[in-house]
């Protein structure tokens, strides 16, 4: 992966930036250790490495002017105007037990006949 950074084009970094590891080995294994993932030393230094080429990279986007970009204005479901919870209740017709089990391999009194899964 940090081959893959290193020669993208598009990406303008230092390669210093990189390799001074913003992530250090013992922070790759306190979060290996909270995740209960045993890695190996040579694990460790890949992600120590890859991690910084990735935190690299995401520094490009202070970078960027954000100036005429709206914020982000985060919504519950019943505040959003398009959100489907706005949508008026309507009520209609439902299949009805007959239509509802016509494909069923196994209707059962009226209910779907399923397979028995915990013993």
């Amino acid at each position: 992966m940090l081959d893959a950074i290193l020669t993208c084009p598009s990406i303008q970094h230092p390669t210093s930036s990189i390799l001074s590891m913003p992530i250090s080995k013992e922070e790759v294994t306190k979060i290996a250790t909270l995740s209960n993932l045993a890695l190996t030393p040579e694990e460790t230094e890949s992600f120590s490495v890859q991690l910084a080429g990735i935190i690299a990279y995401i520094d490009q986007l202070s970078e960027l002017d954000t100036a005429n970009v709206k914020a982000w204005q985060q919504r519950s479901a019943g505040e959003a105007i398009t959100s489907y919870a706005a949508r008026e209740d309507r009520i209609e017709p439902s299949l009805g037990t007959d239509v509802a089990l016509s494909n069923a391999p196994d209707p059962d009194l009226g209910h779907f006949g399923v397979p028995k899964v915990i013993t």
